[in-house]
């Protein structure tokens, strides 16, 4: 007859038995399994609905993100079964001091990983990271609004609500990317004149605080953990479920690429059209010249439509100041058109710059130092600097984003920076991480902030302090009373 020892220790393993983990040592600082000589000091694991795996096949995907500059080193990877696996696993971690973090797993075609780019979602040694795959069930779409759980991906909620005549107002540029993920960091895109971050069209959140609760949090029902969640780096719970705004879809889009080699009439033009709100999708870029030898300025305009009655194109351009010849028009369907980064990413990959380490610089610039600050970058970044990449600037009204902790420069309007570098193989990342602390220097000093996903070397708590300004002490509340054991997502280095 085997021992009770042994039947709990079996019955504990919730469909792990190929791995035979019977639970974390603190003594050893190893995971232990039935045959190991300090199986006796393990704290067995929970049951779980679905599995927790720690060998070296399993957690290798996990101990590397999209930038790849930032290795990570969790010795265990949960496949959630349930909501209640994170429950417990948190739970778990708390009991014996491992840090844990859900992974987005963003990405198609076998490429998912996280897509934070410096870190941010790695866990350290013995640590634990969360698949977010795991939870991936679009539960409801309703006429305004979709429950969705936080491993869904933005790309199937969009195909989802298309299929019921909706979108979600505002997507990110890519759209391969867990909605619990974008939800921890802001989620920006080109209506963000319109409808803020994705973070403002959030109703609800379900989220594993790292007191192990599960709770519900709304503008109306525990704010200060939802507001401590948006945009909050994953700092105060695992978001599971949300329950997120859907709006009427278009059918048709009709996309304007505008040029200008003079920056002060690129800002004027890019600012008057966002205050107009002439067109419902608006984003730009500083861009190399067609023959590599210098900078222009795009503006990227999208105009929405159904039937047969296309939009009256000369008054859509009516008193810009653009250089009209260089200009191109295209109509493209609502879907081509928000999944139209997917042309991008296949030709990054066939040409070698997807897998290369990515140090990004995402930063909101006040309007005022928008002048200042491109000519700074135009002045110091080269062709190699941004690779097979993009350098996007562009307007957005500081009033729409609500969320207190997507930190916002003190202007009603200001500026996306996002130098999203692709840099080619064999280029110098540390040198282009050096550059990114120099500019972020630089911008700080002019009133701009940042925006979670870069890349900037040296972050101190002093830096973050600076950053989240007079929201600085009430993130460390949110974290004390919803984290105090500081068990999630250390990777972000908020507290040193």
């Amino acid at each position: 007859m085997r021992s009770s020892t042994s039947i709990t220790r079996r019955s504990v393993l919730g469909g792990i038995a190929a791995a035979a983990v019977i639970g974390w040592s603190s003594t050893h600082q190893a995971w232990a399994r039935e045959s190991d000589d300090f199986a006796d000091t393990a704290a067995a694991l929970p049951a779980l609905d679905g599995t927790l795996e720690t060998t070296a096949d399993a957690t290798a995907p996990f101990n590397h993100d999209f930038g790849h500059m930032v290795p990570g080193a969790c010795w265990g990877v949960l496949r959630p079964g349930s909501v209640q696996d994170i429950v417990k696993m948190v739970d778990y971690a708390r009991a014996n001091k491992l840090k844990i973090a859900m992974n987005g797993r963003g990405g198609q075609n076998g490429d998912e990983e996280s897509h934070s780019c410096y870190g941010q979602a790695q866990v350290p040694k013995g640590g634990i990271a969360i698949d977010a795959r795991g939870l991936a069930k679009i539960v409801s779409i309703g006429t305004s609004s979709a429950v969705v759980e936080a491993g869904v991906t933005w790309a199937q909620l969009t195909d989802a609500a298309l299929a019921k005549g909706l979108t979600p107002p505002a997507l990110t540029d890519y759209l391969h990317l867990s909605i619990g993920g974008t939800l921890s960091m802001g989620g920006i895109g080109a209506t963000v004149h319109r409808f803020g971050l994705q973070v403002d069209t959030v109703q609800s959140i379900d989220i594993v605080t790292g007191q192990g609760d599960l709770l519900t949090a709304s503008p109306s029902q525990h704010a200060d953990l939802f507001n401590a969640a948006l945009g909050g780096g994953g700092q105060v719970g695992i978001i599971v479920r949300a329950t997120v705004a859907l709006v009427p879809a278009p059918q048709k889009t009709t996309v304007f690429t505008l040029y200008y080699r003079d920056v002060s009439t690129y800002l004027a033009d890019a600012e008057k059209l966002m205050a107009e709100k002439r067109f419902q999708g608006q984003a730009g870029e500083i861009a190399l010249t067609p023959d590599g030898t210098g900078w222009w300025y795009q503006l990227e305009a999208t105009a929405y439509w159904a039937g047969t009655t296309a939009p009256d194109r000369d008054k859509l351009l009516a008193d810009l100041r653009d250089e009209r010849a260089s200009a191109t028009i295209e109509d493209l369907s609502y879907r081509d058109c928000v999944f139209s980064t997917d042309n991008d990413e296949t030709w990054l990959k066939e040409n070698g710059f997807w897998d290369q380490p990515k140090p990004w610089l995402s930063l909101f610039l006040p309007a005022s130092k928008a002048k200042a600050f491109a000519a700074t970058l135009t002045a110091e970044l080269t062709a190699a600097d941004l690779g097979g990449g993009f350098l996007l600037f562009y307007p957005y009204p500081t009033s729409k984003l609500t969320r207190p902790l997507a930190v916002q420069p003190k202007e009603p309007t200001a500026y996306l920076c996002d130098v999203l570098r692709f840099p080619a193989p064999g280029a110098d990342a540390q040198a282009m991480l050096e550059q990114n602390r120099r500019l972020y220097d630089k911008a700080v000093a002019l009133g701009a902030k940042r925006y979670l996903v870069g890349a900037i070397p040296r972050m101190t708590q002093a830096d973050w302090q600076t950053h989240f300004g007079s929201r600085w002490d009430g993130l460390v509340a949110a974290k004390r009373r919803y984290d105090p054991a500081g068990v999630l997502t250390p990777g972000q280095g908020f507290f040193g």
